[in-house]
């Protein structure tokens, strides 16, 4: 375990046992502790530190604050062959995304294609981190969720739509997975969140002001100004597939319906989450789309650079260099992941060095 001034390296297992500890300690039983401290700190490794542990102190706060149920478990409130719907009853967000995935696959190895819809729920971290569950069991997976208006879009000046993320990933065969995990937002709402936190200012193409002006001052988001959708009418567009898919098709609140997550309210939340599985095999030797995505991931790699460009990337490629450097030499993470876990530490009576972490 080191600290520079720039980041605090732990390693992978020892911010999982504390992560597991701080849910416990508010009474989430083993199996949702296990499966949220999975999905965030994996979300960690990858570098999308947003998205990761630095989320886990809102996410107890909710449950201590009774908007979310560490008790309860999703039901099943109706299904056919290739779709569910299921209604979480506000507990642990990710654990519940993670059971959805599980069920969006096993109705895709029956159909070819499974869809699970979820009501009555709220964060659940990375979109990215529930599209590689179907992934890396040789599925094409989907995540996206709709949430609490933060942005605008075309021709408005005030919020009305949330940043509503969607996630793919698609398995590879000797290359990597490769995934997407975006906002419908030129940028994500907690990357405005954490340069809030820090004092910092931000791009002005991230925000407008009351006026619906570009501004590059955070201090008054979200209660003031609101995101910008991604590529302007495109990103609105593809916002409201999310909204369909997650909200409208589910059940669940639905633009200014949905509460944050992220606010002193004990107001229920009621996002709504969507998963989608296609089982590769079944429509084709898995063997050969595996070949295909290799070349494809090839013929990307070899695309002529411009200029001062050392590499093409593709999709997911970066994160997973992070994650094998953070399996080797830990996980790097920044100042503001480390003052949310002390004070994680703090809230729930536990003490960071006694899990090796010395943040």
């Amino acid at each position: 375990m080191s600290s520079t001034a720039t980041h605090f390296t732990v390693q992978l297992e020892d911010l999982t046992a504390f992560c597991l500890a701080a849910l416990r300690q508010v009474g989430v039983n083993a199996v949702d502790a296990k499966l949220t401290a999975d999905a965030l700190v994996t979300t960690d490794t990858l570098g999308t530190f947003t998205h990761g542990t630095r989320q886990l102190r809102g996410l107890i706060k909710n449950v201590r604050d009774g908007r979310l149920n560490p008790s309860a478990a999703e039901t099943l409130v109706s299904e056919g062959p290739a779709w569910a719907m299921l209604d979480a009853h506000y507990a642990m967000p990710p654990a519940v995304a993670c059971r959805a995935m599980q069920l969006a696959k096993a109705k895709a190895r029956v159909c070819g294609v499974g869809y699970v819809g979820v009501k009555h729920t709220s964060h659940f971290g990375a979109a990215g981190y529930y599209a590689r569950l179907a992934a890396i069991e040789d599925m094409l997976g989907i995540a996206m969720c709709n949430v609490d208006p933060v942005m605008t879009v075309t021709g408005a000046a005030a919020k009305v739509i949330g940043t509503n993320p969607i996630a793919w990933a698609a398995p590879a065969g000797e290359e990597r997975m490769v995934f997407l995990d975006i906002a419908t937002s030129r940028v994500a709402a907690t990357k405005v969140f954490a340069a809030k936190a820090l004092g910092k200012s931000v791009p002005d193409t991230w925000l407008i002001d009351d006026s619906g002006l570009p501004t590059t001052d955070p201090s008054r988001f979200p209660e003031a100004g609101a995101l910008l959708p991604l590529a302007d009418y495109k990103g609105y567009g593809l916002a409201v597939l999310v909204e369909v898919l997650s909200g409208a098709l589910t059940g669940a609140a639905l633009l200014s319906g949905v509460v944050s997550w992220a606010t002193n309210s004990r107001e229920k939340v009621d996002q709504g989450h969507a998963f989608i599985a296609f089982d590769i095999g079944a429509m084709m030797p898995l063997a050969e789309f595996k070949s295909r995505m290799d070349s494809m991931v090839r013929e990307l790699h070899a695309a002529p650079k411009a200029a001062g460009v050392e590499r093409v990337y593709v999709p997911g490629e970066m994160e997973w260099e992070h994650r094998e450097a953070a399996l080797t030499t830990g996980i790097p993470l920044p100042p503001d992941v480390a003052a949310g876990l002390r004070g994680l530490g703090e809230d729930v009576g536990l003490a960071p060095d006694d899990f090796n972490l010395k943040l």
